[in-house]
């Protein structure tokens, strides 16, 4: 992977002005362009937990289904939750869950699409990780020991910098 460009501050990190201050990066003199961010990530359970959800048996309902419009909700709303983060006309969001029976696990992943000035890798990211927690305050009284991982960003498309897939 190529590391990103340096700032005038001669810093890759482009929420930090030349005094090193945090700022919202300047955006306008991008091109809005398709983008798209899929992430993904996983959480960790006894066998007995992830029964009750497939069985449709936790006590607060349907998991899956709650954490499905938990992880929409946070895509959209990132901007309120990441300081830096630009607010963005999101044109798409899905979210997917699979069981891995043998693990024990339930991935998440998130695709997330804007027609816009920057990426949406943070909503995408946001998402999955709102999702999982979603799952997990739906199980807890079944399952304290759940675990999540793994939360990254598995690909994005669009902008100046062009397409990027996880290896």
């Amino acid at each position: 992977m190529t590391p990103p460009a340096a700032t005038p501050t001669g810093s890759p990190l482009t929420h930090f002005d030349a005094a090193g201050q945090a700022h919202m990066v300047d955006v306008s003199a991008k091109a809005e362009t398709h983008r798209i961010a899929r992430a993904g990530g996983h959480i960790r359970m006894l066998p007995a937990t992830l029964a009750l959800i497939e069985g449709g048996q936790a006590k607060k309902g349907d998991v899956l289904g709650v954490a499905r419009i938990a992880a929409i909700q946070a895509a959209k709303r990132t901007a309120e939750l990441i300081p830096l983060c630009h607010p963005l006309p999101i044109t798409r969001v899905s979210v997917d869950f699979d069981i891995d029976h043998a693990a024990s696990v339930i991935r998440c992943t998130a695709q997330v699409e804007t027609l816009g000035r920057t990426g949406v890798e943070m909503e995408a990211l946001t998402a999955v990780q709102i999702g999982l927690l979603t799952i997990y305050d739906m199980c807890k009284a079944a399952d304290r020991g759940m675990v999540m991982g793994e939360i990254r960003v598995l690909e994005k498309h669009g902008g100046k910098s062009g397409d990027w897939v996880a290896g």
